[in-house]
C-alpha cells in the first residue's frame, strides 16, 4: 500500500510540472536589450506572449527607462507623469498578467520617437497537454502485484 500511494504522489507531481515549465522569459531586444536603433516590432513579430511570461528590459540606466502605458499614449509617444509606471534599474522584470495589449515606450527625451517602443498582445496560454498516465502498480504482471498479497 505504501508504494502504491508514493506512485500517485509521483504522479500527481509528475502532472504538474508541464503546467509550472511553460512561462518563458523574453528579453526584450534579445542581446540588443533596450536601446536605441533596434525595430521592436521587428523583434515581436512572430512571437508570442501568453498570461505569466515575463518581459525583461536591459539597459544602461544613464540613457533610458521603460515606461508601461496606454495605446494613445504609446502612439503620441506621451510619457506619463505617473512614475508608478515608470521602471529605473535597468534589468527591468514586468510578468504578463493579464490578456491584451500591452504598451512600453522609453520616457526619455525623443527616445521613443526614435523608435524605442515595444507593443505585444498577451494571450491566454493553451490547454497544457494531458499527463501521462503512470504504469498501474497492480497489474498482474507488475512486480507490486507480489506487494498486494502482504498488504
Amino acid at each position: 500500500m505504501a508504494v502504491h500511494c508514493s506512485l500517485v504522489i509521483f504522479a500527481l507531481v509528475a502532472a504538474m510540472i508541464p503546467a509550472i515549465s511553460y512561462a518563458m522569459e523574453f528579453t526584450v531586444g534579445d542581446d540588443d536589450g533596450w536601446k536605441l536603433g533596434v525595430n521592436y516590432t521587428e523583434w515581436a513579430k512572430g512571437k508570442q506572449f501568453f498570461v505569466g511570461d515575463t518581459l525583461v528590459f536591459k539597459y544602461n540606466v544613464e540613457f533610458h527607462n521603460v515606461y508601461s502605458v496606454n495605446g494613445t499614449d504609446f502612439q503620441n509617444c506621451n510619457v506619463p507623469l505617473n512614475t508608478s509606471l515608470a521602471f529605473f534599474t535597468g534589468n527591468d522584470s514586468i510578468k504578463l498578467a493579464t490578456l491584451g495589449n500591452k504598451w512600453y515606450i522609453c520616457g526619455v527625451g525623443r527616445h521613443c520617437d526614435g523608435g524605442m517602443k515595444l507593443k505585444i498582445t498577451v494571450i491566454e496560454s493553451g490547454p497544457t497537454p494531458a499527463p501521462t498516465p503512470a504504469p498501474s502498480a497492480g497489474g498482474p504482471d507488475s512486480p507490486f502485484s507480489l506487494w498486494s498479497w502482504f498488504f
